[in-house]
């Protein structure tokens, strides 16, 4: 995808990446607690979203402090203790609440590119 504003390099997929990667980090841990590298897998397999622990240990702090998501300490057989993730009720209600703006706006989104690629759109 090109920037729409001549002369920068932004890359839309990168920021479109990066305004939803805490409700997809929601997301992750919705049925069952998992620990980051668990979360960074899931993610990574879901089409690349994250790649990286570094990413995600930063925001899996500021869920924590935000009261998104709680965690516990477990014992691991593969070496150190890990931090497991769960949602809050909070958390629930913030990942319900995106859910569903996220339908409406892909929705909206998918519609209009149908409709222009359907009908092709003259430019003027």
């Amino acid at each position: 995808m090109r920037s729409m504003v001549g002369g920068e390099t932004r890359n839309p997929l990168t920021e479109l990446r990066r305004g939803v990667l805490e409700y997809c980090v929601l997301a992750a841990f919705r049925k069952r607690e998992l620990y980051a590298y668990e979360i960074v897998r899931l993610l990574s397999d879901a089409g690349g979203l994250v790649t990286s622990e570094g990413t995600i240990y930063p925001l899996l702090s500021r869920l924590r402090r935000d009261g998104l998501a709680q965690t516990t300490w477990r014992e691991s057989e593969a070496g150190p203790p890990r931090r497991y993730y769960r949602l809050t009720n909070e958390g629930q209600r913030a990942l319900d609440a995106f859910v569903r703006d996220w339908t409406r706006f892909r929705d909206a989104v998918d519609e209009l590119l149908a409709r222009t690629t359907d009908r092709g759109v003259s430019d003027g």
